[in-house]
């Protein structure tokens, strides 16, 4: 019983394709002012800088103000 081997041949390596900065931006400023944002809702969103009147968003956001270290009480 004879076995052949092949040889080996050498594939092309995968290359990770480059991202121009031009298509990051777009989004990263997106994101970046959604959580500035988010972070006034449950930072600030209470009191004299109020943007929303009641206690509704305040009551949305308690516990994410506790866990952040935001005071409320």
């Amino acid at each position: 019983m004879a076995q052949t081997v092949a040889p080996p041949t050498a594939t092309p390596s995968a290359l990770p394709a480059k991202l121009p900065l031009s298509a990051i931006a777009p989004w990263a400023v997106f994101f970046g002012i959604l959580m500035l944002v988010l972070l006034y809702f449950v930072g600030a969103e209470q009191g004299a800088t109020s943007v929303v009147s009641g206690e509704d968003v305040h009551e949305w956001v308690h516990d994410a103000r506790h866990l952040l270290g935001f005071p409320c009480h």
